[in-house]
């Protein structure tokens, strides 16, 4: 399949996103309010006491492990290390209600995009990532790992699952299946304090999309990137570029209607980006609902 800009993904753009966060030290209130954003620079020690060491030249005196000091005549310092082990767990929406879009790029190419970001910011800051691909048919997982041959997995496992998706909807015409459905299985994959992070239009949730929320948020720190076109074109015809060279003319009766409501589950939080944008304005000007 030939890549096109805003169709497809391309594992070469998405590994590139590593070195767009690395060389701008992209570490905002807006991005680290995020999901999965974690600093990448951390100040001070870490929480959990690993021991101590021998004083050296530029040690903080605060740290100054005054027992182990006093018991060998020669200073020591306390050393430190982190406590929790951060997991961001990514969840991409390439139905076929997603496969579309308005503004540049299809709506599952933004949703690919933002989780991508967000997971190269984990693993930045030493954490792991593992997704699972929502599609029409099987999804696609790859499991939680560290470092960057654990992004590149992911970034692999996106790749793949999103062709496999237009190559089913274009010979298939595959219909959406309910979100709630797919994700109950989601619960025996994301890792008990895990951040899960869905990213989504939320288009056909299904029934009953509040609980399968709720039973991911009890032991799990859920947070929903809704992808939205910022559809603000009038009624009449459009041509569109779809997979394979092609094109073909759309008609709109106008702006776009209501977005779906999204249930409210305590801790979970909803954040809106606009596909039209890159990937870092995107997740820079992200909107709390």
């Amino acid at each position: 399949m030939t890549k096109r800009s805003g169709i497809s993904l391309d594992a070469s753009a998405l590994i590139a996103i590593r070195n767009q966060i690395v060389a701008q030290h992209v570490i905002s209130d807006d991005v680290t309010r995020l999901p999965g954003g974690f600093p990448i620079r951390k100040h001070g020690q870490g929480q959990e006491h690993a021991g101590s060491r021998p004083y050296v030249t530029g040690d903080d005196m605060r740290y100054i492990d005054k027992g182990t000091t006093a018991r060998t005549g020669a200073l020591h310092v306390r050393s430190f290390h982190e406590e929790r082990d951060r997991v961001s767990f990514l969840v991409a929406d390439f139905r076929p209600a997603m496969l579309w879009g308005l503004r540049h790029r299809l709506r599952s190419v933004a949703a690919a995009e933002a989780l991508v970001w967000l997971g190269w910011q984990a693993v930045i800051s030493g954490g792991r990532v593992g997704v699972m691909a929502i599609t029409a048919e099987e999804p696609f997982i790859v499991r939680t790992r560290g470092g960057t041959r654990g992004m590149l997995a992911v970034i692999g496992g996106l790749v793949r699952a999103h062709d496999a998706a237009i190559r089913s909807c274009q010979t298939r015409g595959l219909t959406d299946p309910p979100l709630a459905k797919l994700l109950g299985g989601l619960e025996r994959i994301a890792p008990k304090g895990a951040a899960v992070i869905i990213a989504s239009a939320f288009d056909k949730p299904g029934d009953p999309f509040r609980d399968a929320l709720l039973a991911l948020s009890t032991r799990r720190n859920l947070s929903l990137l809704v992808v939205e076109d910022g559809n603000d074109l009038g009624a009449g015809h459009y041509p569109m570029r779809v997979p394979g060279e092609r094109r073909r003319l759309v008609t709109l009766a106008g702006p776009a209607t209501v977005a779906p409501a999204i249930p409210r589950v305590p801790g979970c939080r909803i954040l809106r980006i606009n596909s039209g944008l890159p990937v870092q304005s995107a997740i820079a000007r992200a909107e709390v609902a």
